[in-house]
């Protein structure tokens, strides 16, 4: 029997959220909401993904909001 997992993160991408976040919210509002450069300027996904694999606490903030994303049904 396969177990499910109940964590929103599973089987996605940080690429993928860091997509989805930006084509609802945009940049500008991303950066209201997580202060970090890479959000504000000359803000791209590549740019941001790099800063992010490296950041860990960036990181955990950009997925806490996507979490939150989700669970207000997009």
């Amino acid at each position: 029997m396969t177990e499910q997992t109940t964590d929103p993160l599973h089987g996605i991408t940080l690429k993928a959220i860091l997509e989805q976040l930006v084509s609802h919210y945009g940049w500008e509002e991303m950066d209201k909401r997580i202060r970090i450069n890479c959000f504000s300027v000359n803000p791209s996904i590549n740019s941001s993904l790099k800063f992010l694999r490296k950041t860990p606490w960036a990181r955990t903030k950009v997925e806490e909001l996507y979490v939150e994303f989700i669970r207000k049904g997009k």
